[in-house]
């Protein structure tokens, strides 16, 4: 029997026509959210968007000092994430911040309020 093949006895149309739907009406938000899960499933990058939430904005030698990396370092991976429009830019003098745009941090928030918890209970 070929696998690929359904075998069930009764599509409810109705059902398939509003998944459909759902599916094609939240188009954007599908493309939004995989291209942020995309560009935080590297680890660095999950931590700098973390810090970036927690402390609001640091800059790139903050974030070289906290995690231990070169300021290039950083810097690489602070462009992929600007880039993308997951973070903001800010120049004060000679010093340039960074920090969540509004929209990514509603999509990210919900993460890192799990790695909270978990820190949470680990203390317990």
């Amino acid at each position: 029997m070929d696998k690929t093949t359904c075998i069930r006895v009764f599509a409810d149309v109705n059902q398939i026509k509003e998944c459909k739907r759902k599916i094609t009406s939240n188009d954007q938000a599908f493309h939004d959210l995989a291209r942020v899960l995309d560009l935080s499933g590297n680890e660095v990058r999950l931590k700098i968007l973390y810090l970036l939430e927690e402390e609001g904005e640091l800059c790139p030698c903050d974030l070289s000092d906290i995690l231990g990396m070169t300021v290039p370092a950083i810097s690489q991976h602070l462009r992929k994430l600007k880039d993308s429009n997951v973070i903001q830019a800010k120049r004060v003098g000679q010093t340039i911040f960074y920090s969540l745009t509004a929209d990514h941090l509603k999509i990210l928030r919900p993460f890192f309020k799990y790695i909270n918890r978990i820190k949470e209970e680990t203390k317990s």
